[in-house]
């Protein structure tokens, strides 16, 4: 059976490519949040209210314990929790991406929790710290692999940047199946899709993505991870809508009254690109919680202005607070 890397693969993930390019098609992929209690321990109740209810809304896959969810501040055994949940809920309706980090090692701890609590994917996180030549970009997942049964999604952002070449060595890598970008480098993306082979999965990985989701497309990269879906499904969706449909004018009309002035937002303080997010669902009634150190939650007055953002977002959408 001809898989995306050339290579003879299993059924499994042959399956998983297949429903996550269609889910691409579909709907935005979601990011949901981690729920902590406001002493900082996890609340695995609110996560799944959290979680249901974004699976609830049709994305195209659901990627728990991720960057947003602050995979970063988890231990094993919260890690499994979160993914076991966002399992339960999605109950195969939509593909299940988990994320994994740090060096290979302790990447390949957390793909055992993930494959025995039944995702069907990994995204590999940027390693830990220090950067890295090209070899040792390859050599991380070529370990990882080596080690998991699960496919896995490259993610390229900070001290992760992929060479065409490179790309070409890690699409061959048997299970490594797509790469999800965070560095909004679209002469450096078009090559790597050009070096890619056919089927291999892109997706635009830019914080607030949808700022750049029509400059991706012009790249052959379309399908995109919204943060917002994780705080307000309505605009994400009607954002999507427009996108596919080719109506510039709600597109634009999004970008100017909400997606922009809430990037400016969001870029006013570190960390902002999780805890402004998380600060939005709980305005939303979602029951998240506080982030974890080292990341802070808003001030007051950056939430008074967040919550007339989201109230002129949603009712861009005709939905309310």
């Amino acid at each position: 059976m001809a898989s995306v890397n050339g290579e003879t693969e299993n059924g499994e993930t042959e399956t998983v490519v297949r429903r996550l390019r269609d889910g691409m098609v579909a709907g935005v992929l979601s990011f949901p949040l981690t729920s902590f209690h406001d002493d900082g321990s996890l609340d695995p109740d609110g996560f799944r209210t959290h979680v249901a209810a974004r699976i609830a809304t049709a994305p195209g896959a659901v990627f728990p314990a991720c960057g947003t969810g602050e995979f970063f501040s988890l231990d094993e055994d919260e890690y499994r929790t979160v993914v076991t949940i966002a399992v339960e809920e999605a109950a195969g309706r939509v593909p299940v991406v988990a994320g994994v980090g740090y060096g290979w090692a302790q990447a390949a701890r957390f793909a055992r929790i993930a494959e025995e609590a039944g995702a069907d994917a990994l995204l590999v996180l940027p390693h830990y710290l220090v950067a890295a030549p090209q070899d040792g970009l390859v050599a991380q997942l070529e370990q990882l692999a080596a080690r998991t049964r699960l496919p896995l999604i490259a993610y390229q952002r900070g001290q992760v940047a992929f060479t065409a070449s490179s790309l070409k060595r890690i699409a061959a890598i048997p299970g490594v199946i797509g790469l999800k970008d965070g560095h909004s480098d679209l002469d450096r993306l078009q090559r790597l899709t050009l070096a890619a082979p056919e089927g291999f999965l892109f997706f635009n990985g830019a914080s607030t993505a949808e700022i750049q989701a029509r400059a991706y497309a012009t790249v052959g990269v379309p399908a995109y991870s919204s943060a917002v879906h994780a705080f307000a499904p309505e605009i994400a969706n009607a954002f999507f809508a427009a996108l596919h449909d080719g109506d510039d004018k709600t597109i634009e009309r999004l970008l100017r009254d909400f997606y922009v002035p809430f990037v400016e937002l969001r870029d006013r303080v570190p960390g902002y690109a999780v805890s402004l997010v998380k600060a939005a669902a709980r305005l939303r009634g979602q029951p998240v919680g506080p982030v974890r150190a080292p990341l802070t939650d808003p001030s007051a007055a950056d939430l008074a202005e967040l919550t007339t953002l989201l109230t002129t977002g949603l009712d861009l959408v005709g939905a309310a607070l």
